[in-house]
């Protein structure tokens, strides 16, 4: 506080802002916040890929949050009544992220006292270029800046300029409708699953190619209506069919000089005949 003598009297001119200054658990559990949380999850009430945050300690029972935040997978198999409506409301399985029980009670501690953090920024609209761009990165017609791996190596998407993508993830057309733009960036610029963290651990994406991939998904999401769902099941089998009929014809070709009788029958007839 700053005094201000003014004759025989004393004016206060105002209080200087203390810096908040966090414990070791409450720094250890921020840390662990912008590491693993912070991708789906905002402290504040805004939404991201899942539920805004403030307030969940008072909200939820202490020893369910922590279960939950240790073992959500679990708790989703086990029908637990809450965490199966989060899924329902929000469509993202929370991922186990191997969370131990000193981490998971660093995060309730920082979030029983963290500030609200800042709403995702609205970002422009993609270009025609950077969808185009993000078409070519989904596909691998276009390598990732740091070598990761190519989108449809686990993932698919309706849309009839890319080849058909893999099964090892969730499909992906409809993902800017359920996750919001902010979302999917979040996603793709800080992976929350552990499978993708992997993947890209050592090779990040740019964020250039975090906003072409944005925009590619946006675009096949508003216009999935008019790309037609690809059924390579049918189409393999057919694809079969037509196979074995032409290796057959061509057998037929090869062989239509052989032997049809029997070959000991020849023989036998040889014998008798020159007897």
């Amino acid at each position: 506080m700053r005094l201000l003598s003014l004759g025989s009297g004393l004016v206060i001119l105002g209080l200087a802002a203390a810096p908040i200054r966090l414990t070791a658990q409450e720094a250890s559990g921020e840390a662990l916040f912008q590491q693993k949380c912070a991708a789906c999850h905002l402290t504040s009430s805004d939404r991201l890929v899942g539920p805004g945050l403030a307030g969940v300690t008072t909200r939820r029972d202490r020893a369910w949050l922590k279960r939950f935040i240790m073992q959500p997978d679990q708790m989703l198999a086990s029908g637990d009544s809450i965490a199966n409506a989060l899924l329902l409301e929000y469509q993202v399985p929370m991922p186990n992220l191997g969370i131990t029980d000193a981490e998971a009670e660093a995060l309730i501690v920082f979030l029983g006292g963290a500030q609200a953090s800042a709403p995702p920024a609205v970002v422009e609209q993609a270009t025609e270029e950077q969808i185009v761009l993000g078409q070519d990165l989904f596909q691998g017609t276009k390598r990732l800046t740091n070598g990761g791996p190519t989108c449809n190596s686990c993932h698919d998407v309706t849309n009839d300029a890319v080849i058909g993508g893999g099964i090892l993830a969730r499909e992906l057309t409809t993902v800017f409708s359920r996750l919001g733009g902010p979302g999917v960036r979040a996603i793709l610029g800080s992976p929350p699953f552990p499978v993708m963290q992997r993947a890209y651990q050592d090779t990040p994406l740019t964020d250039e190619e975090v906003a072409a991939l944005v925009g590619f998904l946006e675009r096949a999401d508003a216009e999935q209506a008019l790309h037609q769902p690809r059924d390579y099941g049918i189409k393999l089998f057919g694809a079969g069919v037509v196979g074995v009929i032409i290796l057959l014809g061509l057998y037929s070709l090869m062989w239509r000089g052989r032997s049809r009788g029997s070959v000991n029958q020849d023989i036998y007839d040889r014998q008798i005949s020159s007897t």
